[in-house]
């Protein structure tokens, strides 16, 4: 009898403990899985649901029944950004305080340095397997590349751009370009396309993980809708000819459909016609055309990555991963004005930008022509710490937690989305990874607000790149533009576009946030630009 018992109690111990274990296993499973998508030098206004006519109904469709973030921040240029985004912390903190260039100050030493850990290298230690897809760009040489990183898998550009038809094909004098497979070179094939290989890696990845039963994080890199202007014929027919109203129209239609939006608000004004774009009027025919040519190539260049972000998210849906999946959508900067012209490019590509963008042989840009229809109705561009530079569009999808549209304006900024994703993982950020001491995280989790509870948000935001400086603090924005150095203030809950400079009726409150940005610049390492050496490398 006692030997029954004791059988019995044994059986039932064992299956308490099988039990035990497969409840432990499905909580592990029930971890949602992460993917952030980081769209390339693209404007504030270029996707519908923030203003544009360009076809973009899977984000617009995430936005539908997602949140929508109208005030969040990136750090104005594509590395910088990628290097902050990835770790949590200010770029001169992790090592990329300009460009991947290299140079003997620590902060700008052009890769990412060993005081730091990416999201991959977390979230990897909390049971999630890691995957990368498109441009890395914050570390060019073979042991800085993702697979070294905390990413299981990696296929795409190493580097800052080039062909989205032939991506290892230099374009500026000694360069080498480079498109890996893990921690290979790959040569890419006959009928490459960019947005589409990197995205059909991504796809993959998704669908093989579904064999190993543990959650998994993507990072999901496109070059679109970076530089060169090059896409698909089916695309491009889309949108020729939707661009002859000319870039004055384009605005003003963008800026009511924001206010109707609710992207931005009714105080806002459309910021003048930059000052490096002409009166359309004063173009010739032929101009005409080339100039809506670059604009159809560029739509469609964005109309193809959100095709593919459909293909993520049906890889999601037929692997019944959509509802427990976390999206997040942003741009690394804003819209780019930059040209193909100079010393800085090949003979060959120099002549390339003379063809028509429509053209898979040409090698072009839109400028800032093109850039100050993508900012609407924001100031200045790329690489400037104006909001044309700084800001970008921010959709996070959650079917499992977010049942319907929500807006927000609170601040926020890239260095959140190392937080968030601990947050959501369940994981620790760590003191220590591989015998080096971790720089605290400088952001603050999403969550509350992915959950619509109450969220405390920054007490304050800060930026700077080669000298372009600002400081966010509530509705306060402090900005300078190098090399001028003269402080300017704005109210940017009432005036988002930066039109109304409140620097001399507020000497106080300028003083106030000179101070505070100074404070931070000292504490992460910020060098003024003229006093940075001279860096060797990419750039």
């Amino acid at each position: 009898m006692k030997l029954k018992s004791a059988l019995h109690l044994s059986i039932l111990l064992l299956l308490s403990a099988t039990v035990l274990r497969a409840q432990k296993a499905n909580k592990a499973v029930k971890k949602p899985n992460i993917i952030i998508i980081l769209a390339d030098d693209m404007g504030y206004s270029d996707i519908g649901c923030f203003g544009s006519t360009t076809q973009t109904p899977n984000l617009d469709g995430m936005a539908k029944t997602g949140l929508v973030m109208t005030q969040f921040y990136n750090a104005s240029r594509c590395c910088p950004s990628r290097a902050s985004l990835l770790t949590g912390l200010y770029q001169h903190q992790a090592g990329v305080g300009d460009m991947v260039n290299t140079r003997k100050e620590p902060a700008y030493q052009g890769y990412l340095n060993n005081n730091c850990v990416t999201i991959a290298e977390v979230l990897k230690g909390s049971g999630y397997n890691t995957y990368m897809a498109g441009k890395w760009h914050v570390g060019t040489a073979p042991d800085k590349w993702p697979v070294k990183r905390g990413f299981d898998h990696h296929f795409g550009l190493i580097d800052g751009a080039g062909s989205y038809f032939d991506p290892t094909n230099p374009y500026r004098p000694n360069q080498h370009l480079t498109v890996a497979l893990d921690d290979k070179p790959y040569t890419p094939e006959k009928g490459f396309y960019a947005t589409d290989a990197y995205a059909g890696h991504a796809v993959q990845y998704i669908k093989d993980n579904q064999k190993t039963g543990k959650p998994f994080f993507l990072y999901m890199a496109f070059t679109a809708p970076h530089w060169p202007l090059h896409a698909l014929p089916q695309d491009i027919a889309k949108y020729k000819g939707k661009y002859m109203a000319g870039w004055d129209k384009l605005r003003e239609e963008r800026f009511n459909r924001m206010k109707q939006l609710g992207i931005i608000n009714k105080t806002t004004q459309l910021s003048p016609r930059d000052k490096n774009v002409p009166d359309w009027n004063s173009l010739t025919e032929a101009e005409k055309i080339a100039w809506d040519d670059k604009m159809a190539v560029y739509a469609a260049m964005v109309d193809r990555m959100d095709q593919n972000i459909g293909r993520i998210r049906q890889a999601l849906k037929e692997t019944g991963q959509d509802q427990n999946t976390v999206i997040m959508f942003l741009s690394d900067n804003g819209a780019s004005s930059e040209s193909i012209k100079g010393p800085g490019f090949t003979p060959e590509v120099t002549a390339a930008n003379l063809k028509p963008a429509s053209d898979p042989s040409s090698f072009t840009a839109y400028g800032f022509t093109g850039a100050n229809v993508s900012n609407t109705p924001l100031t200045l561009f790329k690489h400037w710490v104006y909001e044309g530079g700084i800001a970008t569009p921010f959709i996070v999808s959650y079917p499992a937690v977010i049942k319907a549209h929500r807006q927000s304006t609170q601040p926020a900024h890239l260095v959140d989305l190392m937080a968030t994703c601990v947050d959501l993982a369940g994981a620790k950020y760590p003191a220590t990874y591989k015998g080096n001491t971790i720089t605290p995280t400088e952001g603050l989790s999403l969550m509350p607000v992915i959950q619509y509870k109450k969220w405390e948000g920054h007490n304050a935001l800060f930026f700077e790149h080669e000298g372009n400086r600002a400081v966010r603090q509530g509705p306060w924005k402090l900005v300078s533009q190098y090399p001028d150095n003269q402080w300017q203030l704005y109210n940017i809950e009432q005036d988002r576009s930066e039109q109304n400079n409140l620097a001399v009726q507020n000497p106080d409150k300028v003083k106030e946030l000179e101070t505070l940005y100074q404070s931070w610049a000292n504490r992460i390492g910020v060098i003024p630009f003229e006093k940075l050496s001279k860096g060797k490398g990419d750039l």
